[in-house]
């Protein structure tokens, strides 16, 4: 069995829901996985066959801690099965939602120069009040240009769990690959 890692960054706790629901459906395959925040300072990604990282975006970024981790870590991210999905409002949107059509995907994984095995896209949660008042005037601002909610009251989860299981299953796929390499 491969040592699975599924490092994340996240801002209001949607990007490290995903991860566990990914976590939990992997354990159910018969996994072993760890899931650890990028913030952490004590991810030692070298104990793991394959790693994944999840990552939100807040105002059309990703947290540049999830650029330098990519970085400090790139030739073993090349060396080994891994995993990148991105998690976003802008997917909410059916012409959005892919890794080939969601805006921010694409540009970052060009940014960290790294091409994962995995690549996927969900769309978010929308909660104005776990923001603060700033960011919630904004994000209340991007909705209403985005034809989005903009109630303040309005507590949405747009992520398709259908496809973080799907995901899952691609994840166990190349678990699967690494167990049969390991045990040859």
């Amino acid at each position: 069995m491969a040592n699975i890692l599924l490092a994340y960054h996240t801002i209001d706790g949607h990007t490290r829901k995903i991860c566990e629901s990914l976590q939990v459906d992997l354990a159910g395959r018969g996994e072993h996985v760890v899931v650890a925040s990028l913030l952490d300072g004590d991810v030692d990604p070298t104990l793991y066959n394959v790693i994944v990282i999840g990552a939100s975006i807040r105002y059309g970024h990703h947290n540049s801690a999830v650029l330098e981790f990519i970085r400090a870590h790139r030739a073993l991210l090349e060396s080994k099965p891994t995993g990148f999905f991105s998690v976003n409002l802008v997917a909410r949107k059916p012409d959005k939602n892919t890794p080939e059509t969601n805006p921010y995907v694409g540009k970052f994984l060009a940014k960290a120069r790294w091409q994962p095995n995995l690549v996927g896209v969900f769309a978010g949660s929308l909660d104005y009040q776990r923001c603060g008042p700033a960011d919630r005037r904004i994000i209340q601002l991007i909705m209403w240009l985005t034809d989005g909610p903009t109630d303040l009251q309005a507590k949405v989860d747009y992520t398709d769990w259908d496809e973080v299981r799907s995901y899952a299953g691609r994840i166990a796929a190349l678990s699967a690959e690494v167990d049969h390499v390991l045990h040859r």
